[in-house]
């Protein structure tokens, strides 16, 4: 079925973000051996935002940061999938098992499977992989069936998940704080904030548990089960609030990568709906983790003053974030949208981070 006919009822009558999905979908997730392709999600975030018209010259610009689609080598199966976890060797296969999971099975039981599985490897690939699977969720969540590029593009995501999989070392856990910005907080920063992120995440040794309001400091058993899906996923929204606030205070220490401590568990958020009820409190838990693992390894000591000025509107927002184009910027972006549009009400200190973003990362498309 055309692209275009699919999508008039799912908020893009132009075709645009299939046809974009299409166009990606010929390479592959990194380059250079291990940075990220974040065009997916930036394009499902332009179009969502308005920005349709601007996307193929986004894209356009972008190719040059763009590799070809990794050629395959064996089969990853039902059987074997254990010992090819993790193995960024097997990238395009991979992408080819999720491809055939999407297509003869319904793309929510895959995710279902698969989600405990991966959810591990948060901080893989620097976040990016959840990230991806986030955007992906989001646009299969909309009205209407998916159409084959949106179920690609989740394929895409989840074996680039499953070949960079890797888990946090074994860490300490600190006492709990009553909120998310206390939390983040809290978490100590690595002495040594040199090297790729791999070598960073290597030298943590302790992190704060998973901030449950009402509950401060309590390390007890039954402080740990109190809370249900329902607070899992409220308090998963307040950790994004946080971190997102904190990037307009912190970001001067990493603007790129401290964008990630925000927008790694808002993917998590994102795919909530589309999970058993029973699978939000371990997401919840795994969100912050890659929020203050995140901040450990990036987050400067001091704080640095946010201007006293009024941001302008969301849509405004967003919108310099476009015309700016970098891809953390608008992915950041995106994700501020989102706070301020939390039944909560609006929000400055996330529009002001916004705009931090765009005055800290270097200009983009």
């Amino acid at each position: 079925m055309d692209s275009t006919r699919e999508n008039t009822s799912r908020g893009d009558p132009t075709g645009t973000l299939d046809e974009a999905f299409e166009r990606l979908h010929t390479s592959g997730p990194e380059r250079e051996g291990w940075l990220s392709n974040h065009a997916p999600m930036a394009v499902e975030a332009l179009v969502r935002h308005g920005q349709a018209p601007a996307v193929h010259k986004w894209v356009d610009a972008y190719r040059n940061k763009l590799e070809d689609l990794p050629g395959r080598s064996s089969r990853v199966t039902a059987d074997n999938w254990a010992e090819a976890l993790g193995d960024p060797r097997r990238l395009g296969d991979w992408i080819g098992y999720f491809a055939r999971q999407v297509e003869e099975h319904p793309w929510r039981d895959v995710l279902a499977l698969w989600w405990p599985r991966l959810l591990p490897g948060i901080s893989a690939g620097a976040t990016h992989p959840v990230i991806r699977t986030g955007h992906a969720v989001r646009v299969l969540l909309a009205d209407g069936p998916p159409s084959a590029p949106r179920l690609a593009e989740l394929a895409h995501a989840l074996g680039y998940w499953a070949a960079r999989h890797s888990a946090l070392p074994e860490i300490g856990l600190l006492p709990r704080e009553s909120t998310a910005a206390a939390g983040l907080g809290a978490v100590p920063l690595i002495a040594d904030q040199s090297g790729g992120i791999r070598e960073r995440l290597a030298r943590i040794t302790a992190l704060p548990r998973r901030p449950q309001a009402g509950r401060p400091g309590s390390d007890a058993v039954a402080a740990d089960r109190a809370t249900g899906p329902d607070s899992a996923r409220a308090e998963l929204r307040e950790i994004v609030r946080a971190a997102t606030h904190r990037y307009a205070t912190h970001a001067h220490g990493s603007p790129v990568m401290l964008v990630h401590a925000a927008t790694a568990p808002n993917a998590v958020l994102r795919v909530l709906p589309a999970l058993p009820p029973r699978l939000w409190e371990l997401s919840a838990d795994a969100a912050w983790a890659a929020s203050a693992a995140v901040t450990a390894v990036y987050a400067p000591a001091q704080a640095a003053p946010v201007p006293d000025s009024t941001p302008p509107a969301p849509e405004e927002v967003f919108a310099r974030a476009a015309a700016h184009g970098d891809e953390h910027a608008i992915k950041f972006a995106d994700t501020a949208l989102e706070v301020a549009a939390a039944p909560e009400g609006g929000d400055p200190q996330s529009m002001a981070a916004a705009l931090r973003a765009t005055e800290l990362i270097p200009r983009g498309n």
